[in-house]
């Protein structure tokens, strides 16, 4: 009769090894993702700051990665999301020292790209900074740096772009539809309507018959 051979290692001690194996790597898993931060560590780091300051500073910080905000816009944000008057203040304060807040470089910039881009009047400028809470000295100094003679200037360019589009039109309606358009991105009446004469004299307009009419209130 041949003799069994049982050789060291044998399929169920081969199946207990293994399944040993994976107990103590499943342990040392466990051990590493603990160890290295896992979800449990990352939940607590990620949760809410624990103090109406840090709130504070991670909602303006937030508001003011994607554009530059006035003191009044984040202090309102604030409020909305029920941070105290004391931390707000506290935190606002500090984020103007540091610069992160300044309402003159946000009334400069508004107004040269305003202005630039929109074609706005010293008088609309100063009506969109007031609404975003900015100081009225603050204001006067930056819509200041537009003079006369560039508003003036703007008024033209906005005038010359849209007398090919009003051709066709009979003179009256062609000098309020123009002057209007000025009236409405706040350029003063008499400066809007001296421009729009200017532009339709120049395209062969009586001027004595422009004299006749007038701007309407804006």
């Amino acid at each position: 009769m041949t003799r069994r051979t049982e050789w060291p290692g044998s399929e169920d001690e081969t199946h207990s090894a293994a399944g040993d194996a994976e107990t103590r790597s499943g342990r040392r898993g466990r051990r590493g993702r603990e160890d290295s931060g896992g979800p449990s560590s990352s939940r607590a780091e990620s949760g809410p700051p624990r103090t109406p300051e840090e709130q504070a500073r991670a909602i303006c910080l937030r508001l003011l990665t994607g554009n530059p905000r006035t003191r009044k816009q984040l202090e309102d944000a604030l409020r909305q999301r029920g941070i105290p008057e004391e931390a707000a203040e506290e935190v606002l304060s500090r984020f103007e020292d540091v610069g992160l807040i300044d309402d003159a470089a946000f009334a400069d910039a508004w107004v040269e790209s305003r202005h630039h881009g929109r074609g706005l009047a010293r008088r609309a400028l100063a009506r969109e900074l007031r609404t975003k809470g900015v100081d009225s000295a603050v204001i006067e100094v930056a819509v200041g740096r537009l003079d006369s003679e560039q508003e003036e200037s703007t008024a033209r360019e906005l005038v010359d772009r849209k007398l090919r589009a009003s051709r066709g039109l009979d003179r009256e309606k062609r000098l309020r539809r123009l002057a209007g358009m000025l009236a409405r991105k706040g350029y003063p009446e008499g400066l809007a309507l001296r421009v729009v004469k200017q532009a339709l004299e120049e395209e062969g307009e009586d001027p004595d018959l422009l004299e006749e009419h007038y701007l309407p209130d804006a």
